[in-house]
């Protein structure tokens, strides 16, 4: 089978010799309803500066094949004569998404491949109903039991989003109508609040192993892991989550040239990410995400310290260049390491369990806790929303709750108080005015009895 525009047959039959797939060289292609359909074709660089190679198969007829081929080309599809199936177009859509991040592109490869085309791949894309996206879906819930890490409503809810995405897509191209994915109904699942390890928790926690699935550390707690830490390589790093609410890309990320000491200022400017083994670097999460932070005096010291240590590795004389944190070869660490090493301090510290991404909860907390706005904290964190920041990233701590308790009851308090001194000052007044009832005579106008008593 010949190569023409990138577009060829192939199959899974094997050599009888070496056991070997035959691919495109089985003498049964050239038969009817034997193999199937691919095509080929290299894509612009992508963001990571990799060559970027697609191959997609699984295409009925050649036809079908040109026609996904082409769209990756640019060039329009007739819905009149499309024949794409659901899985195939999710490849070409996945394709075609050039601008998301590393961790957001596996994340949506992972939900097309072990959920949406398991279930709708074989579907033509112009068949897709409401009815067999909402099959899917039960399908799923119903198989959650079986599952050792049983889907979260959450999960169910990025899956739908992705179908949806994708599925615009289509109806922009006019292979669609509608969107099915808009119709259908999921379990409402309630997102996890986070919650603090108070006294009383942390000891349910070590008497029976149970803990919330996200919780944050009180000022004490957090102080301790900092002074049990201190002697760690990432220290420094730690800190600056704990204090700055640094994301774990954004402070794996931090170069030289980012900070100012004197000026005790530092810009997020980027984060690096794992991806394929390696660790790229790429843009921050959002927009707002590009930030530049105050440093307090305890950060700027961890700073001037790190600065010093590094340059006495250096020759005399060598510039401070390059990242902050970076492995034996020079390169930044790993943002999964930095998760792994983090795990392992906190069991060293002996406190309760949490997450590297819930030491930036706790900053949030903790700055409301020291009085600071919630627009402060927002700007902190890099939220393009302040109802995010405060529906999500702020936890309420307990000496945050009896300050709010105080000022309710201080403020009900102050009016009581106002209120008694009014009834206080009216009954002086009458009294004064028209005298107390016992000295009043049977028959006596007020202004006699004010007369009387005068």
């Amino acid at each position: 089978m010949v190569r023409q525009n990138g577009v060829y047959k192939r199959c899974s039959c094997k050599d009888a010799v070496d056991g070997h797939r035959l691919g495109v060289r089985c003498p049964r292609l050239d038969g009817r309803g034997h193999g199937s359909w691919y095509f080929s074709l290299e894509l612009p660089v992508g963001r990571d500066g990799q060559r970027h190679r697609v191959r997609r198969g699984g295409f009925a007829s050649r036809a079908a094949a040109e026609q996904a081929r082409g769209y990756l080309l640019g060039n329009d599809i007739d819905p009149a004569t499309a024949v794409v199936t659901v899985g195939q177009w999710l490849d070409i859509w996945l394709e075609m998404r050039q601008n998301l991040s590393f961790s957001t592109r596996r994340l949506y490869t992972q939900h097309v491949r072990d959920y949406l085309k398991p279930y709708l791949g074989s579907v033509p894309l112009r068949s897709l109903t409401v009815a067999r996206v909402q099959a899917m879906f039960a399908a799923l819930i119903r198989t959650n039991s079986s599952r050792t890490r049983p889907l979260s409503y959450a999960t169910l809810q990025r899956i739908r989003g992705v179908l949806h995405a994708a599925l615009n897509g289509a109806i922009r191209r006019g292979l669609l109508d509608r969107n099915p994915a808009h119709w259908i109904e999921l379990p409402s699942g309630r997102r996890p609040r986070a919650v603090v390890w108070t006294e009383g928790r942390e000891a349910h926690w070590r008497h029976t192993g149970e803990h919330p699935a996200v919780a944050v550390w009180t000022a004490t707690q957090t102080a301790a892991f900092l002074e049990s830490s201190f002697d760690h390589p990432l220290h420094v790093l730690y800190l600056l989550v704990a204090l700055l609410g640094l994301r774990r890309g954004e402070s794996a990320g931090l170069r030289w040239c980012d900070i100012d000491l004197d000026a005790r200022v530092l810009q997020v400017s980027h984060q690096v990410q794992d991806h394929n083994g390696r660790t790229v670097i790429c843009p921050p999460k959002t927009e707002s995400s590009v930030r530049v932070l105050a440093l307090d005096s305890i950060s700027v010291a961890a700073l001037r310290s790190l600065r010093a240590e590094r340059r006495r590795r250096l020759s005399a004389g060598a510039a401070l260049t390059g990242f902050l944190f970076v492995n034996r070869y020079g390169n930044p660490m790993s943002p999964g390491y930095v998760t792994h090493a983090f795990g392992k301090l906190v069991a060293e510290a002996d406190l309760p369990p949490i997450r590297l991404h819930d030491l930036r909860h706790g900053a949030a907390s903790l700055s409301l806790a020291a009085g600071n706005d919630l627009k402060v904290v927002q700007a902190m964190l890099g939220h393009s929303s302040i109802v995010l920041t405060a529906d999500t990233y702020t936890s309420v701590l307990p000496c945050l709750a009896h300050q709010a308790a105080e000022a309710t009851a201080n403020l009900v308090m102050k009016a009581a108080r106002r209120t008694a001194k009014k009834v206080r000052r009216d009954s002086r007044k009458a009294t004064r005015h028209y005298g107390t009832k016992k000295n009043r005579r049977p028959g006596s106008t007020r202004k006699s009895a004010h007369k009387i008593r005068v």
